[in-house]
């Protein structure tokens, strides 16, 4: 893996900003502006034989200048060798679709537009794909609210489906968090029968 790692850093300088191996598994970090150079690197390069697209996926570090993370997953059934290219980039610049290599990265790409609000430049087809059409923004996000914007229900007196603004019929509870296993400071229900001498 290490001996892979080398051939991409060294076939591409300034592409891949660095390598790790953890987990038995290779972790390429690379430019965002020429990812797919790495990937297509990876794919046709007689040391590596990506040629299995497994994956894209994306993390949201919102503290973070450049708060995305999109993660390729790629598979040599060659050398039974797995590989994830990892780049970084913001809410405003999109990063290069990697369709023309892999046509089925579509709709990776697709979900994590949808998920994230992550750009690809280049995509075919870039829209929702897991939420409603008129869905309003990205529920992967680390500060999409968990309730959400809005409901929709069916109305049986309008007869169709109906969106409306969340609206949290109870209050929110306040929990202590305390492991049951590690006792609490007040007694439970149920804790006067284990303390009857026997």
């Amino acid at each position: 893996m290490r001996e892979i790692g080398d051939t991409v850093t060294a076939a591409l300088p300034g592409a891949v900003t660095g390598y790790d191996i953890a987990l038995g598994e290779l972790a390429i970090t690379a430019d965002a502006s020429r990812v797919v150079e790495v990937i297509g690197l990876l794919r046709d390069h007689p040391g590596c034989r990506f040629i299995s697209f497994i994956d894209i996926c994306g993390v949201d570090w919102p503290s973070r200048e450049k708060r995305f993370d999109v993660v390729y997953h790629l598979l040599s059934p060659q050398k039974n060798l797995r590989v994830r290219v990892k780049v970084a980039t913001d809410e405003s610049t999109p990063v290069p679709s990697v369709v023309p290599l892999f046509p089925g990265a579509c709709w990776f790409e697709r979900e994590a537009y949808d998920l994230y609000g992550i750009l690809f430049e280049g995509n075919p087809d870039l829209r929702r794909i897991l939420t409603d059409y008129g869905f309003d923004g990205h529920p992967l996000r680390k500060d999409f609210p968990l309730t959400g914007y809005v409901e929709l229900r069916w109305d049986d007196e309008q007869k169709r489906v109906v969106y409306e603004p969340v609206r949290l019929d109870q209050e929110f509870r306040s929990f202590d968090f305390l492991s049951p296993w590690e006792g609490t400071d007040y007694a439970l229900p149920g804790d006067e029968k284990a303390s009857r001498p026997g």
